[in-house]
């Protein structure tokens, strides 16, 4: 699912109450059947019910200012190198620009420790979600969230008590955040779980609502041109960790969410009990990005070094991130879009191949509006980026959001962390590349990526054998099921309705 980086700049759930009954903790064969969820569903009722829709949805909302606050700060890393340069960080590495030391200092050494720091969070946001999905699929939600929580304090504490004398522990603590916040978003994206039909269109505004948290750091930006030290407001959000501590202690799980949820499901601190393993249809099924957005280095040279035109077109860039979490449900749309209508969505085997179809369209659209950023960015024209950053925001959100709602349609959920981090991992690895291409082009090509540019096209056009592939998957899996009679609307050894009153 990766793409070059840009130049532009059983599953175990807890029991509730006394637990529910072993007729509907059963599985025959792997599957449940409906006479086991009629029972589950009467015991579920004895034992205090299920989850009710105010607490699902709190944790909804929650789960999206938490993403949207807090897990893609990285990505807003250009607003927050104002800042940094107002207070001299890195400032050792200017040089006169002559030899005799009275011209106007060359920075360009400043900026590309500034762009290091950008590469190495960034490089780290990807690479380490593969080890930290192993630890989600092992551990579960608790353990992963608390360790989440613990590197996203420290990095904001080691931003609060660094100076510009100290401005290597900026490498830490970006790198810290950045684990941190994919981390929390991991745990998350398991929330659309709880929504049955809706599933994918939330995958899809929680990556949404991570796109738009580049703008805290524009908030930043603001807040410390009106006098507010950037201590104190990183102090501010360290403070924050107490709400992530209690949001998972309140209103998540301890292990994972099922999917399909079995009768009954609660979860939370409230929700006493021992474990349960659920297993569902998905998990007996047998198996079978573009890189992180950058700062927009290029504006400097297309705004003829006015510091004032580069500041107005950071802003623009930082604001339109806001805009992440509308654009990613249009993804989940996508996907979702054959289980709306007034015909029931069909289940086992049928259901699974119509959610594999509907990404077809999902995957053709992400790849087309990567393409068109693509080609966009690499127009040497500064008017253009403000098109430029807003199929950036678009291309990232049915990225990122698609991604991962593919993971979960077609690969079973007890491997969906361990398959998103080796996802993430492989586009961290492509991320590597940005900083040479930096280097590339502040040296021989003079500041001018257009070539560098023009080869990642190329790159990107590699895209649409995704979709291919789908697509000749998805036509096998349908003369799979024609050459067995009749398509499965329910996963072999299901109890059909009639089955169930005898």
């Amino acid at each position: 699912m990766g793409a070059p980086s840009r130049l532009v700049g059983s599953v175990p759930v807890r029991a509730c109450g006394v637990g529910l009954s072993s007729a509907a903790a059963t599985v025959t064969a792997g599957r449940p059947g409906l006479l086991q969820a009629r029972q589950g569903r009467g015991a579920g009722a004895m034992a205090g019910g299920s989850a009710g829709l105010p607490k699902r949805l709190g944790t909804l909302l929650s789960g999206l200012l938490e993403c949207g606050a807090f897990c893609g700060l990285i990505f807003g890393w250009a607003s927050l190198v104002f800042v940094l340069k107002d207070l001299q960080y890195f400032k050792e590495w200017c040089q006169p620009a002559g030899p005799n030391g009275t011209e106007q200092l060359d920075c360009s050494r400043q900026d590309e420790q500034f762009s290091l720091v950008f590469t190495i969070g960034s490089f780290m946001n990807n690479f380490m979600t593969f080890p930290m999905g192993f630890i989600f699929d092992r551990f579960g939600t608790t353990v992963a969230r608390l360790i989440a929580i613990s590197l996203y304090t420290c990095g904001t504490l080691l931003v609060a008590f660094s100076t510009p004398g100290l401005s290597v522990l900026l490498f830490p603590a970006m790198s810290m955040l950045s684990v941190g916040g994919i981390l929390l978003i991991l745990t998350n994206m398991q929330v659309g779980n709880l929504f049955g039909k809706y599933r994918s269109i939330i995958i899809t505004l929680y990556n949404g609502a991570f796109d738009s948290s580049s703008a805290i750091f524009l908030i930043i930006k603001v807040l410390y041109g009106h006098g507010l030290s950037l201590r104190t407001m990183f102090l501010f959000m360290a403070a924050c960790s107490a709400w992530h501590l209690l949001r998972t202690l309140f209103l998540m799980p301890r292990t994972r969410i099922p999917y399909p949820l079995p009768p009954a499901y609660n979860y939370g601190l409230r929700c006493p009990g021992r474990s349960r393993s659920y297993r569902t249809y998905e998990e007996k099924r047998p198996p079978g990005e573009a890189g992180p957005e950058e700062t927009p280095l290029g504006l400097q040279r297309l705004a003829r070094g006015d510091a004032g035109l580069v500041s107005t077109y950071t802003n623009a860039f930082a604001f339109t991130q806001l805009c992440g979490v509308l654009c990613a449900p249009w993804n989940g749309l996508i996907l979702d879009r054959h289980k709306r209508g007034k015909a029931p969505h069909p289940d086992g085997a049928l259901g699974a191949l119509a959610d594999l179809q509907a990404s077809v369209l999902s995957l053709v659209v992400t790849v087309v509006l990567g393409l068109l950023f693509s080609i966009a960015a690499a127009v040497p024209v500064l008017p253009v980026q403000f098109g430029t950053f807003v199929l950036q925001v678009l291309s990232r959100s049915f990225l990122y959001g698609g991604n991962a709602a593919f993971l979960a349609i077609a690969f079973p959920p007890q491997h969906f962390g361990k398959l998103y981090g080796l996802a993430m991992a492989l586009s961290a690895l492509v991320a590597l590349l940005q900083y040479p291409c930096v280097a590339l082009v502040q040296g021989p090509l003079q500041g001018d990526p257009f070539y560098v540019n023009l080869g990642l096209i190329a790159v990107v056009l590699l895209a649409f054998v995704s979709p291919v592939v789908v697509a000749r998957e998805c036509r096998h899996q349908a003369k799979e099921l024609g050459a067995a009679g009749t398509p499965l609307a329910a996963a072999p050894g299901t109890e059909t309705p009639d089955e169930a009153t005898h």
